[in-house]
């Protein structure tokens, strides 16, 4: 009898230990998955600004193209761009290359082979939505140093930020950031690989920044001390060829192993494809190589086509860390459309491809497919913009 009693009162202290045992392990288990699920949380909620920037091709404003924009005693180029205005003000920042120098027409206009154009066209731009110009390219020096210091003076007079070409050393020095409400900076390198054997003014090398990697390396050093992400512009490549040359490729890859984010190329003067590159250190580089014409006087069918890149760009900050990430590149195919009259090329219009239709260009739905194959070819996953 009192061994049954000391079984059951073993059993009862045994069972005892198990519940607190089990009670135990549940409650440690649940502290440390509230710990776990409390670091898991603050992990995936970090401190997230996101901002689109979009880029375009040449403004190549031959004479043809200024003439019909003339009004009253100055120019109008706004009717041209009616079409793509919303496209180009969406983005937070839309950077342009401005092919001709906008000189004024005090020194007097000029279309090929030494352009000049009219300083009206910077304001027009700047009003449909571009933020900043790229000033670097083979049509820099057509006209001399007046006309890039009138171009400047204008800019600086309606506070538009431009680079690649400066109207002193101090300028040249002050690297081009724009710092947007969200709290992201972005800075802007441009550099050419010539001027059209201009020769450049003797101790005058800030008015225009030519391909060189020593000069490019330490202008992304110091742009990385003051920029979040940098975006550098190469005038490169062949005209008129639809793919990159070895030389674009190379620059392109060189641009990527010193952390560079993202390249824009210009000069061929028709749509060249978008890819991914990987830097020396593993990070993503996103590459346009061509954007084409954007407006201008030629054509032939490419050169009429052009297109406006665009991508975001993430700034993602945990407790111990920032992070960029450029995503989502897209791509809206252009068209310049023109008539005819009298034999001269007239009522110049920035069209978005796919408005196209079958009277402006025969074919259009063909051509419009085969650009958005040939733009995507080393990047399937580009979407394009409608």
């Amino acid at each position: 009898m009192n061994k049954r009693i000391g079984l059951l009162l073993l059993f009862l202290i045994v069972l005892a230990g198990c519940q607190s045992y089990e009670k135990q392990t549940e409650t440690t288990t649940a502290i440390t998955l509230k710990q776990t699920e409390g670091n898991f949380v603050e992990s995936i909620k970090p401190d997230i600004k996101e901002i689109t920037i979009a880029a375009i091709g040449d403004i190549l404003i031959h004479d043809r193209v200024y003439n019909t924009a003339v009004e009253g005693e100055g120019y109008n180029f706004l009717p041209m761009l009616t079409e793509v205005d919303d496209y180009l003000k969406t983005p937070t920042i839309t950077m342009a290359n401005q092919e001709t120098i906008i000189g004024g027409k005090d020194i007097g206009l000029s279309s090929y082979p030494s352009f000049n154009s009219p300083e009206e066209l910077a304001d027009n731009f700047q009003e449909v939505g571009v933020d900043i110009v790229t000033m670097a390219n083979n049509h820099t020096l057509d006209r001399g140093e007046i006309a890039i210091q009138n171009a400047i003076a204008h800019y600086e007079k309606i506070d538009m930020p431009y680079t690649g070409s400066y109207k002193s050393p101090a300028d040249r020095e002050k690297v081009r950031v724009i710092e947007t409400a969200e709290g992201i900076k972005v800075g802007f390198l441009s550099y050419t690989y010539g001027t059209n054997g201009i020769p450049v003014p003797s101790g005058k090398d800030y008015l225009v920044n030519l391909i060189d990697k020593e000069q490019i390396e330490e202008d992304v050093k110091v742009a990385r001390e003051s920029a979040d992400v940098i975006i550098l512009s190469y005038h490169f490549g062949n005209e008129y060829e639809r793919l990159p040359n070895d030389n674009q490729q190379e620059l392109a890859q060189f641009a990527s192993d010193l952390g560079v984010e993202v390249v824009i190329g210009h000069h061929p003067h028709v749509v060249q494809p978008v890819e991914w590159l990987e830097g020396k250190n593993g990070q993503k580089t996103l590459v346009a190589y061509s954007l084409g014409n954007f407006l201008s006087g030629q054509e032939q069918l490419y050169q009429r086509i052009g297109g406006m890149l665009q991508f975001q760009v993430s700034k993602i900050s945990y407790s111990d860390d920032t992070i960029i990430e450029v995503s989502n590149p897209s791509f809206l195919p252009t068209f310049v459309q023109y008539d005819v009259i009298k034999g001269k090329m007239a009522n110049f219009q920035v069209l978005p491809f796919h408005q196209v239709t079958e009277e402006q260009l025969d074919n259009h739905q063909a051509h419009y497919e085969e650009i958005q194959q040939h733009v995507q070819q080393w990047m399937p996953e580009l979407q394009i913009i409608e």
